[in-house]
């Protein structure tokens, strides 16, 4: 049975002039931590449930400025400058390199850490997610995912300004260019059955982009990595403290 961790350490750290509220697990465990980036003004709250299940390493979040415990940011802000932003959280937090994960509006922005991070990044977990953003929108229609009215999930817990910042530095982001770059890098991205906010298609596309990627479907909708935590906590954790070599066989 995985072993469910209790409240994590909360921070706020001060990074390239923005308050971050900062979320730890299991601090100082051995190993790789984990860095988990959230959906669309989803907080730390809302990670919990899938985090906590995550056992054997250090685990972190933080909350994107303007939700949760992080204030608004002054000035909106691009996907290369938040990642930035995150990889320097994370050597604040005496990270050099650490397994990276994210959700959504926070997958995407995993990627983008991921291609312009790529020494610091071990193995990369990509959850209901996009290679392309067309529009400042993603994340609005989880809203009405079919997991979150079942189970009675409130999101987002962000401000008007806040989500309008993650909104626009996604607007017309894309990362199709850039994922080949990231071959031989351990990929796992998991899709829900039933997600009609980020259908199949779009981690059939990340997958067909880099070489070796795993792609799985898991049961629920858009929010499966919070109402089926339990399943996909295991799952991730088993493919971060897979041996290399057996993953690439499997590939």
């Amino acid at each position: 049975m995985t072993r469910i961790s209790g409240r994590p350490a909360i921070s706020t750290l001060h990074v390239h002039g923005l308050a971050l509220r900062i979320a730890r697990w299991r601090v100082g465990a051995s190993g790789t931590p984990l860095l988990f980036l959230n959906g669309i003004g989803a907080d730390i709250a809302a990670a919990a449930p899938l985090l906590a299940r995550i056992a054997d390493r250090e685990v972190w979040t933080l909350d994107m400025p303007g939700v949760g415990g992080s204030p608004d940011a002054l000035l909106p802000y691009s996907a290369p400058a938040m990642a930035a932003t995150v990889m320097e959280v994370a050597s604040r937090l005496g990270h050099d390199d650490v397994d990276l994960a994210g959700f959504s509006w926070g997958g995407a922005l995993a990627q983008q850490v991921a291609v312009q991070f790529p020494d610091r990044i071990r193995r990369l977990v990509l959850m209901a997610t996009t290679p392309s953003v067309s529009a400042p929108g993603i994340g609005w229609v989880a809203l009405f995912d079919g997991d979150m009215l079942a189970s009675g999930m409130k999101l987002p817990a962000a401000t008007p300004l806040g989500l309008a910042w993650q909104g626009l530095a996604m607007a017309g982001w894309t990362s199709a260019a850039m994922l080949p770059g990231l071959r031989r890098r351990p990929v796992l991205i998991l899709m829900g059955q039933h997600d009609g906010v980020v259908p199949a298609w779009h981690g059939e596309m990340i997958a067909g982009l880099i070489d070796g990627a795993l792609l799985e479907m898991v049961p629920g909708s858009h929010l499966f990595p919070f109402t089926h935590a339990a399943a996909v906590a295991a799952r991730v954790s088993a493919f971060l403290d897979a041996p290399e070599a057996k993953r690439q066989a499997a590939a």
